[in-house]
């Protein structure tokens, strides 16, 4: 989303961004902010995901729905743990790649699985500290809506610090469809209830625009602990 698009949907929506010029200056950044003002959000000035997706609230072209990020998950989709004593040598070659002390499939990889897809197809987009634990994918990148691609955290039932972390890959009424790693011991998708969800994140360095909700059949089993 350029700044010229941003300065054009908020003159049209009442909210003056002065010339429309492309610019980001004072007068634009005034507008945004008495824009996320009214829509109860924070009024810090910067068009992120959750401002762009009030301005913009009807789904984008497909042309600026490219998730490279996704794309690398769905390219994974069927790696899994090897049982015993062996670790999958793939698994265990995201984290030496991204210089982590991961050593056995054994461990939860839900956040090594995310880390490796972000890192993979956005390498200047910052990981968070210890991107091993799931929880930590809260201050990833910023907040979002919960959409195709999107970064998901959810909490484990019966714990208050441990969790699981995916990319969104579709919704029912009750339920996110979430692409992750070590669902099952494997990369595929799986229902998570909706009552879990912690946040949801989106890559600083990628355009955000507001996505079709991908809407999924209900029913199937809830994954209620993710391993």
């Amino acid at each position: 989303m350029t700044t010229l698009e941003i300065q054009r949907r908020l003159a049209a929506l009442g909210y003056d961004p002065g010339p429309l010029d492309g610019i980001r200056g004072r007068l634009t950044i005034a507008a945004v902010k008495r824009f996320q003002t009214d829509r109860g959000l924070l009024a810090d000035g910067i068009a992120g995901p959750l401002t762009i997706a009030a301005l913009f609230p009807e789904p984008a072209g497909a042309s600026a729905q490219a998730l490279p990020w996704y794309a690398e998950a769905e390219r994974l989709m069927g790696t899994r743990e090897i049982a015993g004593r062996q670790h999958n040598p793939a698994i265990i070659g995201w984290a030496r790649r991204l210089g982590l002390g991961y050593r056995d499939d054994e461990t939860p990889w839900c956040g090594l699985f995310v880390a490796h897809c972000i890192a993979a197809a956005l390498p200047d987009e910052a990981l968070p500290a210890n991107p091993l634990g799931a929880r930590n994918w809260l201050r990833f990148g910023a907040a979002a809506p919960a959409q195709k691609g999107a970064v998901l955290v959810f909490s484990r039932p019966g714990s208050s610090w441990s969790g699981h972390v995916g990319f969104h890959a579709g919704e029912d009424a009750t339920a996110f469809h979430v692409l992750g790693g070590n669902q099952s011991n494997a990369v595929n998708v799986a229902r998570i209830a909706r009552s879990r969800l912690l946040g949801a994140r989106w890559p600083r360095s990628a355009a955000f625009a507001r996505s079709e909700t991908m809407r999924a059949a209900g029913g199937g089993v809830l994954s209620a602990n993710e391993a």
